[in-house]
């Protein structure tokens, strides 16, 4: 027989593979439950969290009243004082007196508003404007609008002109010192840039100075907000008969100390109300800013 033919008839041996060990499971990851329970806890405690403060607070002003911390009827607990706020909106006193000081506040904030931020954009940006106007703003910034009182009853009456005159005058310096600031610390490269994109400065201050101010200017706003609350309260409470201040001094001396507070109460939250807008109205037109909280 032929090699050939051994080769032919001689079984091959086949390998077989060598058995393999089974390969370790993979960890699985959270189930998707999970992710988004913590995705909702997560936002159910930012949206809880800045009333925590608050909610001990109110927590301390009910009872502090009950151990004999303060006399009970210089500081009731917040449970009166919440009835009579109930009380007051109920029969429509309160609304008369918000009202009253939202118009007038509103009044003298817009025009504020008006007259500081052009004015503003025009010190911060033409030398010779600011070299002539800033002598007398600095004489007017560093005197009180409540120190002004006064002058403004005597001038204007106790009427409403007086009270909306004196709102105008301690929002105007707010807005318009942070409006300066805001449009002189623009980017110079921003700006250089801008130009020689060949932009006509109507069109530099719309697209560069503006944008690049605004997060300044609405600084001033709410602290002019504040300012057109806090004067006009005292404002209404010489010669008022409606407004939120008129309606605390009145409680004081009548001794209707839960009203009175309930008054300060509104004021708070009228305040509030205020700030929120102005912080909704700033992320709104400063979108193409980056949070630097992601």
């Amino acid at each position: 027989m032929s090699s050939a033919t051994q080769l032919i008839d001689k079984p091959v041996p086949v390998e077989t593979p060598a058995p393999t060990e089974p390969a370790a499971p993979v960890a699985a990851g959270p189930s998707v439950a999970k992710r988004v329970g913590g995705v909702i806890a997560r936002t159910a405690w930012r949206l809880v969290k800045p009333f925590v403060a608050i909610a001990i607070f109110l927590l301390i002003w009910q009872f502090a009243p009950g151990t004999g911390l303060v006399d009970e009827v210089f500081l009731p607990p917040f449970s009166t004082v919440a009835r009579a706020f109930v009380d007051l909106v109920a029969s429509g006193e309160m609304w008369t007196h918000v009202s009253a000081s939202l118009n007038r506040s509103l009044t003298g904030f817009v025009l504020a508003l008006a007259i500081a931020v052009p004015l503003g954009i025009a010190i911060a940006w033409y030398k010779p404007v600011a070299d002539l106007l800033n002598p007398i703003l600095e004489l007017f910034r560093n005197t009180a609008a409540l120190a002004l009182l006064p002058v403004f009853v005597l001038i204007l009456g106790i009427g409403e002109t007086s009270k909306v005159a004196l709102v105008v005058y301690a929002s105007t310096f707010p807005i318009l010192l942070n409006t300066i600031t805001g449009v002189r610390t623009v980017d110079p490269l921003l700006v250089k840039s801008a130009a020689s994109l060949g932009l006509n400065p109507l069109r530099l201050f719309q697209k560069v100075i503006l944008p690049a101010a605004i997060p300044s200017i609405f600084t001033g706003l709410r602290m002019a907000a504040a300012s057109s609350i806090l004067v006009l309260l005292a404002a209404e409470m010489v010669g008022a008969r409606a407004g939120l201040g008129y309606l605390i001094t009145a409680a004081q001396q009548n001794f209707q100390i839960p009203n009175m507070y309930a008054g300060i109460l509104a004021i708070s939250l009228l305040g509030l109300a205020f700030n929120g807008i102005l912080v909704a109205l700033e992320r709104r037109f400063s979108r193409w800013r980056v949070d630097p909280s992601q």
